[in-house]
């Protein structure tokens, strides 16, 4: 049962999925009855810990939604950080143990951001491919867009988490309707760093930006007229790339003027 203070309840992990041991894993917990989300925002998630004199405390941290809006249960992707505070607590957690969450979501990586376009970057590298699941899910991005492009750079190909989910939007039965209609609508780039894989991208995601690859496989544009682009991953990353789209005419929403380019600060 679902416990609630002023600014937190208590909830219930349902689900433990592992995609590499003791590295990669996803979770999904209770959701509290009054909890709303725009896809791409962030939850803050806490769990029990001790502090350095011993005292019983609770760490947090930001966690993207990896669920859609409408869905029962919130879904969340981890990496593991050796000896970490709160990593090391919560790969232990298993179905029925207790979990925290803020009664607040946050963050500002959602479409609202952006004015009317015709093609969605997704690019993301790690566990920074959770919101992307989310914003998948929406309906009415799907009916903006025409072009859904998602771009996932991981060290090895077992690191792909969610590329089974990404692909059966192809056959969903609501999603599955556009891509039928209209094949390319959704593009999916999985780029693999640190081993050769054949048919898939080898490199860095700003290094695909770099040589123009990244638009080939993907067989889109990066135009600052129609293209809209996330950033979310490794803070390097997302600030390589940042400066590699400023030259491109990509710039993040300033002072009222609406911008073509949306990135996650929570790190």
């Amino acid at each position: 049962m679902t416990e609630s203070t002023d600014k937190y309840t208590t909830e219930t992990v349902t689900w433990v999925h592992t995609w590499v041991p003791h590295k990669l894993f996803s979770f999904r917990i209770t959701r509290p009855a009054s909890y709303r989300f725009t896809p791409g925002q962030f939850s803050r998630l806490g769990v029990r810990t001790r502090n350095a004199q011993g005292e019983e405390t609770i760490a947090w941290r930001a966690y993207s939604v990896v669920s859609s809006p409408y869905d029962e249960e919130l879904e969340f992707f981890s990496i593991v950080v050796p000896d970490g505070e709160f990593t090391s607590q919560l790969e232990k957690l298993k179905p029925g143990d207790p979990i925290f969450i803020d009664k607040q979501s946050f963050g500002f990586l959602t479409t609202a951001a952006f004015p009317s376009g015709d093609d969605l970057w997704m690019l993301s590298s790690g566990t920074g491919l959770a919101p992307f699941i989310s914003v998948l899910h929406d309906l009415e991005v799907w009916e903006t867009y025409r072009h859904l492009i998602v771009v996932h750079s991981v060290r090895g190909v077992e690191e792909l988490a969610y590329q089974e989910t990404i692909e059966g939007l192809r056959t969903h039965e609501v999603f599955g309707e556009w891509c039928r209609e209209q094949p390319d609508k959704l593009i999916y780039v999985p780029s693999i760093t640190r081993e050769p894989v054949p048919g898939m991208a080898n490199a860095r995601i700003t290094t695909l930006l770099e040589t123009g690859e990244l638009e080939q496989r993907a067989g889109v544009t990066l135009d600052p007229a129609r293209s809209r682009v996330m950033l979310c991953g490794n803070p390097e990353m997302v600030q390589d790339l940042r400066d590699l789209l400023k030259t491109r005419g990509f710039a993040t929403t300033r002072r009222g003027i609406a911008g073509n380019l949306a990135v996650e600060n929570y790190w």
